[in-house]
């Protein structure tokens, strides 16, 4: 509705002001009595040379009302808009239940990267809250009209995966996470964790650890056979994982096999003096004027470091998808070596310089305080589902009698929607604090909330059968319109979440728009009215935009609590 009131505006005021400048002026009154959206003329005195109020009853005159529109008042200074709540809701009841409603036709080809994780550990919260923050952007672009791509780069190489190698041969004694009753990338991780301590107590471990990874870089044959062991059993490990949390790429990379690559970017940097050399061989990329610094390259014997194989990978992944936007879905410890990867293509003239966004996400912590993977403090994922699920069938057996099967199914499904809910309503930017007691909350803010908002307008409508022969009289009501405005600026809400990346905002429109439905449930009855037939068409369409909700956040809907 608020777009209506722009355009309309726009076409009076083309010479003043622009459509953004003119959509932050309007604002939500106090009290419907003062109209439903309301312009404030005072910003428009001076150009105009005129009062406000004279500007108001001015624009008054002038505007023609299409048909969602009610009436203009011209009221101290400001237009107040009164919406047609009839024709809305039935706007509203003709689009909210179809595929479309809501859908955007940007139409780009689009590359997500997410989870990405390291094969000598188990995943844990924050990977979670990366999973799905990438899971979520990339079913909002989707539904926006954009081709999207699901990728992973797995970080299978390196000194920090020859711990865990190390620490399995020396301790392992040959057992597979089978033998040992394990998941097996905990199984993995466990070697992780045992390193750590070991070379806590003994410095030589660390050296240990890099005499292996240069035996596995030569290529000896156990060393690689263990490699390939244990990456098994770490990736068949977050599979598992993935599969339980509704997660799967379109393609995973590995960083084992691209790591050598990316030199010919470098060297043809070095070519066109954008790199230079320094005295004891190093490679750098200056960029002081970008306020970045000196960056290393190629260290001074001809290895390189990690963003040069990003250098590759990039433009590896334009080559196999032309696309037109790279988005990155990494923690914000990573901001600088974004901002360094952005800024070497814009020095090299590469066009995907201006393609590439970091989603820089903040740290998650647990009322215990911050998890540290090496002291064996992390939450792992599984655990942390595990636990949440056991948190959501003590609840539904207070409130419930179900089958085992029944508990089995919806205390699973409660459980990731208390886990990405909470994960996803917070500013992707902040850091945030992760209570499982509190996400579990059937009441508030919370996934299992709107899931139950869910329950609770199925429920209705298979008790209602057949729509009745009631129909509505009169103006509806004022929870009545407070639920079909909320479902009407779906489509706003959407294209809000898309441009801004931003899954919070799908998140707590979601809340709003459930208790606006709740308020409308207590103060209005539905089966048995007056207004039966109307009041059925409204739970059916917050029920179809709730699914849609839903599903932008990954959220599996359940027809019953």
């Amino acid at each position: 509705m608020k777009n209506i009131i722009v355009d309309l505006l726009s076409a009076e005021l083309a010479d003043k002001m622009s459509p953004v400048e003119i959509e932050k002026l309007i604002e939500i009154p106090p009290s419907e009595q003062m109209g439903d959206y309301a312009f404030p003329c005072f910003p428009l005195a001076r150009a105009m040379r005129k009062a406000p109020p004279a500007i108001a009853q001015e624009l008054a005159a002038k505007l023609k009302l299409p048909s969602q529109l009610e009436s203009v008042k011209p009221i101290s200074g400001y237009l107040n808009f009164y919406v047609n709540k009839k024709v809305l809701a039935e706007q509203v009841f003709s689009l909210a239940g179809t595929p479309d409603y809501g859908k955007g036709r940007t139409g780009m080809k689009i590359v997500v990267e997410f989870a990405s994780p390291n094969t000598n550990k188990p995943l844990h919260l924050g990977h979670l809250r990366n999973i799905s923050l990438g899971e979520s952007v990339a079913r909002i672009l989707s539904f926006s009209g954009n081709q999207v791509t699901r990728t992973s780069i797995n970080n299978d190489r390196g000194v920090h995966i020859c711990k865990s190698m190390l620490a399995y041969r020396d301790f392992g004694e040959g057992k597979s996470p089978e033998q040992a009753g394990k998941k097996s990338d905990h199984f993995v991780g466990d070697f992780y964790v045992l390193f750590s301590k070991k070379a806590s107590q003994d410095d030589s471990w660390d050296q240990k650890a890099q005499s292996m990874l240069q035996d596995w870089e030569a290529g000896d044959r156990e060393t690689v056979e263990l490699w390939e062991k244990m990456n098994g059993w770490a990736l068949s490990g977050f599979r598992q994982t993935y599969k339980l949390f509704g997660i799967s790429f379109d393609k995973e990379y590995y960083e084992s096999l691209i790591y050598k690559s990316g030199k010919e970017i470098v060297n043809e940097g070095l070519q066109r003096d954008v790199f230079s050399r320094r005295e004891d061989n190093a490679v750098i990329v200056n960029l002081d004027d970008q306020k970045l610094g000196e960056k290393v390259l190629l260290r001074p014997n001809g290895t390189s470091v990690y963003i040069v194989q990003d250098l590759y990978l990039a433009v590896l992944k334009d080559q196999e998808y032309h696309y037109d936007k790279s988005i990155y879905v990494v923690g914000n410890e990573q901001e600088y070596h974004f901002a360094v990867l952005i800024a070497i293509f814009r020095k090299l003239g590469y066009p995907i310089a201006d393609k590439m966004k970091h989603l820089s996400y903040g740290m998650v912590e647990l009322p215990e305080g911050r998890m540290k993977s090496r002291e064996g403090t992390v939450v792992d994922a599984d655990d942390l589902i595990e636990e949440t699920r056991k948190l959501a069938a003590a609840e539904l057996k207070e409130r419930y009698e179900l089958t085992d099967e029944e508990m089995a199914d919806r205390s699973l499904k409660i459980a990731l929607s208390a886990i990405k809910y909470t994960l996803l309503k917070i500013d992707v930017s902040k850091n945030m604090l992760f209570d499982p007691k509190k996400a579990i909350s059937f009441e508030g803010d919370t996934g299992p909330y709107l899931l139950y908002s869910y329950a609770r307008a199925s429920s209705i409508l298979r008790k209602a059968g057949a729509p009745g022969s009631n129909t509505a009289s009169g103006n509806p009501t004022e929870p009545e319109t407070k639920l079909i405005k909320s479902l009407y600026s779906f489509p706003q809400a959407v294209a809000y979440a898309q441009d801004k990346l931003s899954p919070s905002v799908i998140a707590n429109y979601a809340f709003d728009l459930a208790q606006g439905f709740n308020e409308f449930y207590h103060a209005c009855q539905v089966i048995g009215s007056n207004e039966e037939t109307f009041r059925l068409k409204l739970v059916e369409a917050f029920r179809a935009v709730l699914g849609k909700c839903l599903w932008l956040l990954g959220i599996e809907t359940i027809e019953e609590m």
